[in-house]
């Protein structure tokens, strides 16, 4: 539990840190807070995961690094922004989700049909992996071309140099905190003997999500739904195609049918309700309905 806690308190220290340096990157760099969450943002955030994939993955347990990350992607959106949306209405529009978000809607679907048969083989691996780099490319080409277009630079507080060093230390402060947090945990569900997928799936993904968790909880308070937003997409995408796809060409993996079904499952509904009303609007009333599904997630994993 002196973990957990631990955990919490240098998660909110990083998490305001990491906020400053992704707003003063997207002014440095002259393109949309969007854009600079979607990529930049959430490879950072999603670089927790990416470590435990890698890690369980070499010593032979890549299924808890599938659970990581694909339980991770329900995290993200059913947990982090079901609490996020109780603050208050989310104002956005469909177009402000765009291609990055069908493609995380195509990603679990994609996933399914590559573990039908209850497993990853490192040629299914590399096609999710060269499915994210055509991604990266593409986003990183069309951001080059707003910024052609994108007005001067704003002023802002933070130079270049203090921009950068903002983002290190608190992107070490969050990894920090994931990694004590996961400790504790996996200590924790270990002494209880839960499988080793539903582990990652329950346990370490919470962990490695406190990255995204303090970043979306604080862009809400600070007025930048658009990071937060961003943040939670471009997460998804890397940890479905990147993580699970390194975690895979490193092992095969071979993981219970049922419980990544329902994993799957679980992170299309939950991209779904993110989906903003005729209005631009993402109520409240979403906020409730993503935490029920996350509860039932939880139950349904664990009794599986």
């Amino acid at each position: 539990m002196a973990l957990i806690l631990g955990a919490v308190l240098l998660a909110a220290a990083g998490g305001e840190m990491f906020l400053k340096s992704i707003l003063g990157a997207a002014l440095h760099l002259r393109v949309p807070k969007m854009v600079v969450a979607t990529t930049l943002a959430a490879f950072a955030t999603s670089s927790p995961e990416l470590t435990v994939s890698t890690v369980a993955a070499l010593a032979g347990q890549p299924e808890m690094g599938l659970g990581d990350a694909l339980g991770s992607n329900v995290v993200n959106i059913a947990l982090i922004f079901g609490l996020a949306l109780l603050y208050g209405t989310v104002q956005t529009t469909r177009q402000d989700f765009g291609r990055d978000f069908y493609l995380a809607l195509a990603v679990p679907v994609l996933s399914f049909f590559l573990i039908f048969d209850g497993r990853i083989e490192r040629t299914e691996a590399l096609l999710l992996l060269a499915v994210f780099l055509v991604w990266l490319v593409w986003t990183v080409h069309s951001a080059l071309r707003q910024r052609d277009v994108t007005s001067v630079i704003e002023a802002t507080e933070l130079s270049a140099g203090r921009s950068l060093l903002l983002g290190v230390l608190g992107l070490g402060a969050l990894v920090a905190a994931g990694r004590l947090f996961v400790s504790g945990a996996t200590g924790i569900a270990t002494a209880f003997a839960v499988d080793t997928f539903v582990i990652g799936a329950v346990v370490v993904a919470i962990g490695t999500s406190l990255p995204e968790l303090v970043t979306v909880i604080l862009s809400r308070l600070r007025g930048h739904d658009d990071v937060g937003v961003g943040t939670l997409i471009g997460s998804n995408l890397f940890n479905g195609l990147a993580i699970v796809g390194v975690a895979g060409a490193i092992h095969p993996i071979v993981a219970p049918m049922a419980e990544v079904a329902l994993t799957l499952a679980c992170g299309i509904i939950a991209l779904l309700l993110l989906l903003p009303n005729h209005s631009g609007l993402i109520v409240r009333g979403r906020g409730f309905l993503l935490l029920m599904l996350y509860v039932g997630f939880v139950w349904a994993t664990l009794t599986f």
